[in-house]
């Protein structure tokens, strides 16, 4: 079933939070305290391991570099790009309305919850690659192991954060439903190089999203989303065919 791994997931994110929620309740801060940090290096981990994947590759008994300069192009490009059209501003707008629509006006990381949570489950590799290769091959087997790490993920975050991580399944649904649609008609375009690429684009923007959590100076990662764009276009650009 087309979009079944999609479900599945946004399922998982709901009953999650909803368990993190019975967990918040019981614990002081300073237990509230360590889970935001211990979900910070997660998150870090999760993020480093997906960008060297990306950018390092065992040549015999070396070690070699790739994609760098794609990566600092796109974090480049696509962060004034961001920063042009502030979409941080439009994702904390998001969070305050359905803030209002839950009348959770007492609930001051709300919003925090929200976009961090969208942004963690949002930009990883599966995110991109899971809904593809359900579109292509009818395999949901990558979305239902994001479902399960979700899970455990947003019950840290709801437990640190509130409802306002639950609401992110809204964002998971909307995202990877795209991916989903599009990946049937941009079969041939999805590269392996390409979906290499966006992955490891999306792993550094969880890389800032886990420094987000650990320490107080924020990363506007929001406004870095673009710099998944600049893969795509460079692709693009490969395939004009050249008049020598």
């Amino acid at each position: 079933m087309l979009g079944l791994g999609t479900i599945v997931n946004v399922v998982a994110i709901i009953v999650g939070g909803l368990l993190g929620l019975l967990f918040k309740g019981g614990l002081k801060e300073r237990f509230r305290e360590v889970l935001t940090q211990a979900c910070g290096l997660a998150v870090i981990f999760i993020g480093a391991a997906g960008a060297f994947e990306m950018i390092f590759s065992v040549e015999g008994r070396s070690l070699s570099s790739n994609h760098t300069m794609l990566i600092v192009i796109s974090l480049v490009l696509g962060g004034l790009v961001g920063e042009l059209i502030n979409i941080e501003k439009g994702l904390d707008s998001i969070g305050e309305k359905l803030k209002k629509l839950v009348k959770a006006g007492g609930d001051n990381k709300f919003v925090d919850g929200f976009v961090t949570a969208s942004l963690v489950f949002c930009v990883g590799a599966m995110a991109i690659c899971g809904p593809i290769d359900e579109a292509l091959t009818g395999d949901s087997s990558t979305l239902f192991v994001k479902s399960i790490l979700d899970m455990i993920m947003v019950m840290v975050l709801t437990s640190v954060y509130g409802v306002g991580a639950i609401f992110s399944a809204l964002a998971v649904g909307v995202y990877q439903g795209l991916f989903t649609v599009f990946g049937v008609f941009i079969a041939d375009f999805m590269t392996d190089a390409l979906i290499l690429t966006l992955s490891g684009v999306g792993s550094v923007l969880i890389f800032a999203v886990g420094l987000n959590l650990l320490f107080p100076k924020k990363i506007r990662v929001g406004n870095l989303l673009p710099a998944l764009l600049v893969p795509v276009v460079w692709e693009l650009v490969q395939l004009i065919p050249l008049p020598w």
